[in-house]
């Protein structure tokens, strides 16, 4: 049990310290370009989206639901 426990711990430092490695110091494309904000609000507005369209189809399932309990 020690023996995975240790191999768990150590890939994860392994893959945390890869993933840390590859950060750069200076800003990232996006921010450099000024293209953040875009990014951020496209993919903000498709969650919103995806929000909504699961509460219309609650919404719908529910009326269904109660047609099919009469």
């Amino acid at each position: 049990m020690a023996k995975r426990y240790a191999l768990w711990v150590s890939l994860i430092a392994l893959v945390a310290q890869s993933v840390n490695a590859q950060t750069s110091e200076g800003p990232d494309f996006f921010q450099s370009i000024g293209k953040m904000y875009v990014v951020v609000g496209v993919i903000t507005l498709i969650f919103i989206g995806i929000v909504f369209f699961l509460i219309y189809l609650d919404r719908k399932l529910t009326k269904l639901e109660k047609q099919m309990g009469q």
